[in-house]
């Protein structure tokens, strides 16, 4: 097979109706920032599209293919990608691109006939299924007693979801041989700490110990009575500020949910010392750096407030995901809810490895650092650290 033939097929076969799903990986270049690309078929407003998500070492990116458009995209992904693997309702295909485009095409026929699922809000595949009810989304007023999802709280629903599979995810990262301890910094009215609860304790059976931190005390007692409501038994809420919190010397995962501001910083630096097997953060308001960065290269955009907010949000959260990797952890920046139901929120997501930085890798972190003028809170915190 050619490989124009090979575009020409999968464009056709992709847009069948058949198709399941897809990745394309292996880079041709080594120094391509893209590593991999999944696929899988969507319908949106009653067109078939195909959504290609992007995977880069720290992001994933999302962008959704009208059918029209397809062949282009494809000729452009596979010019630069050695293999493909895709998976159809009746068969699986491995496909191998050799240096000089040669194409070898590799069928096999399914043994039984899978239903393509053209559901873009992934709501047939929820970890937490919302036509069935649980005692604390019941509770916390996010279901009706029945177990219906209120048509008020879907969103909350949504994003309860996608907070348990990032916590699915990083199972593989948890110690499996004694009581892991997981703290929750922020916690706040805790729908994402009981959530965490609920699927590691009762749905995975496993032994956890969780501590809920924040500053409202109010908002403390309700979450102690809801947790002692559902026999949470291993769950608890303290009052307490996330820089005088030191009950403890190791921590397996730490989650910070809307921390203002350097609060988060206090909480990431408290992980890292912690010694923090998985880190989940979404920060908020972080006005450290707009208030630091100063940089004439970047006046033309840094004139406009709207946008130097903006930019400086983006930029601390960056400036976060180096850190964390100039420390032993792999960082990664995550859309945490979906553009169409709500305002986007990044998610920091770290798991940790034990590789050691390089010196070229922090003197390229000090060249952006030093471009904005910035003195990073975090940075000080890991000085010790750091290379």
């Amino acid at each position: 097979m050619q490989f124009e033939e090979l575009v020409n097929t999968l464009t056709e076969r992709l847009s069948s109706g058949l198709f399941i799903g897809g990745t394309i990986s292996q880079p041709r270049m080594k120094s391509d920032e893209l590593k991999r690309v999944r696929l899988k078929p969507v319908e949106l407003q009653g067109e078939l599209h195909i959504q290609f998500e992007y995977q880069y070492e720290r992001i994933l990116n999302h962008e959704n293919i009208p059918l029209n458009d397809l062949h282009n995209k494809l000729k452009e992904l596979l010019e630069r990608f050695r293999q493909a693997h895709m998976e159809f309702s009746n068969e699986k295909v491995q496909i191998q691109i050799s240096k000089k485009f040669k194409v070898l095409w590799r069928s096999e026929k399914s043994t039984s006939e899978k239903v393509v699922d053209l559901s873009h809000n992934r709501k047939k595949n929820y970890l937490l299924d919302e036509n069935t009810p649980y005692p604390f989304l019941i509770r916390l007023g996010v279901q009706t007693p029945e177990g219906k999802v209120r048509n008020q709280h879907y969103d909350k629903f949504r994003q309860i979801n996608r907070f348990v599979e990032f916590i699915d995810d990083s199972l593989a990262h948890l110690p499996t041989n004694r009581t892991i301890r997981i703290l929750d910094f922020g916690s706040g009215k805790s729908y994402l700490t009981f959530a965490l609860y609920h699927y590691l304790r009762i749905e995975k059976g496993l032994d956890i110990k969780v501590t809920g931190l924040d500053l409202k005390k109010e908002v403390i007692e309700e979450c102690s009575l809801i947790a002692k409501d559902l026999n949470y038994d291993d769950l608890e809420f303290l009052v307490g500020d996330i820089n005088e919190y030191n009950e403890e010397t190791s921590v397996d995962m730490v989650v910070t949910l809307h921390a203002c501001d350097v609060a988060t910083d206090m909480a990431l630096a408290r992980a890292v010392k912690w010694d923090a097997k998985v880190i989940l953060s979404v920060p908020c308001c972080q006005h450290e750096l707009f208030n630091q960065i100063k940089s004439p290269t970047l006046d033309v955009m840094l004139k406009h407030g709207l946008i130097k907010e903006r930019f400086s949000a983006i930029a601390t959260d960056s400036i976060r995901a180096e850190l964390l990797s100039l420390v032993g952890y792999e960082a990664q920046l995550l859309e945490f809810i979906d553009m169409e139901h709500t305002p986007k929120n990044i998610l920091i997501r770290a798991y940790q490895t034990g590789r050691k930085a390089t010196d070229d890798e922090f003197n390229t972190y000090k060249e952006f650092r030093n471009l904005l003028n910035a003195a990073p809170f975090l940075e000080n915190e890991l000085k010790e650290l750091l290379p």
